[in-house]
């Protein structure tokens, strides 16, 4: 009875072998053909079958398998362990094909639907981002940053610089990218044709996001990134990096960004980042050393000569943009707002020049008004650049957004405007050095 059950269970098993073997690389096409007509006809049920087919004995035929298979098993089936099984073959089978994103995308599956721990989720990431940082999606990269951050701040803050850095440089170049295309497609908004006008939702949509990335990874890192700790930090290292041009870069930024200005280390770092990159970036930061010594002349004539050596718009934009900020710090609103105007001219849509003006505006409440009425039309000016700002650069608008309601709590109400016996609708020109006319709010 053992012998004939041994040899029944061979049979079977050379019978399997004997099946398997037989599929052949046509039968992968023909199943595949079936499963791709299928699945782009959305009839999931019968793309199905083949698919796990396909999954089975095809698994290195077509990486379509997996793109398309992966909607099968999150979006379809809603299968957490199918879907980790196409991960998974995905980047043994296909591991050159897009590889980051393809680690993005899994972690970011793993960590929505909870299938992993944050240790798990973020060694994916490590891998992603050690791959191509610019293929994260946008919630990876803060959750990226945001373990970076957890795992280094205590042991090793330089870690968590050097990680913002690189990855806010990423994502300043692909905001930067979709500036530019926005400003072209914008030039011809009334004659987009439907493609255009997706491509104009779809730039939007993606500086939108990478905007608010750029805003949660600020406030991670303004807990750590304080002048009293970057100071230390950077006297410690400076000696094995002042040949350094990118450390010199990202320490004087940092310490420029951080209002570290008046330490006596920031103009030997910016010293030291001129001599190790004679370029526009570091002659604007010179600049603002010498008007900060009184050389307002030599100040002048670097700034002259960042711009000659500056030729992409958005850049110069930029160092206007950073000329203003200075002025501000020196307390010359007026100057500051000037520059940020300049900033407009070589920008349109630069959301940061016309939130930059707000600011201004708002310090200057209790300058530039003698009464309550007066005070809060001053919050009228305000508001209508911090909503200018996010009319023209979503990658701006969900910060503008809180500055918009703040003003909107701080303009005059009906009361103010009746006691000061002004005209709802009216125009008013504000007092001091702003002297903008605005509209006296309706209601």
């Amino acid at each position: 009875m053992k012998k004939i059950t041994f040899l029944l269970a061979a049979m079977l098993f050379i019978t399997t072998v004997k099946t398997n073997a037989q599929v052949t690389k046509r039968d992968c096409e023909i199943k595949y053909n079936l499963f791709s007509g299928d699945f782009k006809s959305k009839k999931y049920d019968e793309a199905y079958a083949n698919w796990i087919f396909l999954l089975d004995n095809c698994k290195d035929l077509s990486v379509n398998i997996y793109k398309y298979g992966s909607t099968l098993a999150e979006d379809v089936r809603k299968d957490p362990v199918l879907a980790k099984r196409v991960y998974e073959q995905r980047l043994q089978y296909f591991p050159n094909d897009n590889p980051a994103k393809v680690h993005s995308d899994y972690a970011a599956y793993l960590h929505s639907n909870k299938l992993a721990d944050d240790d798990a989720v973020f060694a994916i990431l490590e891998k992603a981002y050690k791959i191509d940082p610019t293929r994260l999606g946008v919630k990876n990269i803060y959750l990226y940053f945001q373990g970076v951050t957890d795992r280094n701040k205590d042991t090793n803050p330089q870690v968590v610089f050097d990680t913002y850095d690189n990855v806010l440089e990423n994502v300043n170049l692909k905001l930067e990218g979709y500036a530019k295309k926005l400003v072209e497609l914008k030039k011809d908004s009334a004659n987009l044709d439907k493609r255009g006008k997706g491509r104009l939702r779809a730039y939007k949509s993606n500086s939108k996001a990478l905007g608010t990335v750029e805003i949660g990874m600020d406030n991670i890192i303004s807990e750590i990134a304080t002048c009293e700790r970057l100071v230390p930090l950077y006297e410690r290292d400076f000696e094995a990096n002042k040949t350094n041009a990118v450390w010199l870069k990202r320490s004087v930024s940092r310490m420029f960004n951080k209002g570290c200005q008046k330490e006596p280390l920031f103009e030997k770092l910016v010293r030291a980042f001129a001599e190790a990159s004679p370029s526009p970036e570091a002659y604007s930061f010179l600049a603002n050393v010498l008007e900060d010594n009184g050389d307002t002349a030599g100040a002048n004539s670097m700034r002259e000569k960042s711009f000659s050596l500056e030729t992409d718009p958005l850049k110069k934009a930029k160092y206007k943009l950073k000329f203003a900020q200075a002025a501000k710090d020196r307390g010359q609103f007026s100057k500051a707002r000037s520059l940020a105007r300049e900033a407009l001219r070589f920008n349109p849509n630069s959301g940061r020049a016309y939130l930059f003006i707000a600011t201004l505006y708002q310090a200057s409440v209790n300058n530039c008004g003698e009464n309550l009425f007066e005070k809060r039309m001053v919050y009228v000016a305000a508001l209508n650049m911090a909503q200018r700002a996010a009319s023209v650069d979503p990658s701006i608008s969900s910060r503008a957004r809180k500055y918009i309601s703040i003003y909107s709590q701080n303009v005059p109400s009906q009361k103010d405007i009746f006691n000061a016996t002004a005209t709802p609708g009216g125009k008013f020109t504000i007092k001091c050095w702003i002297g903008e006319t605005v509209r006296i709010p309706n209601k």
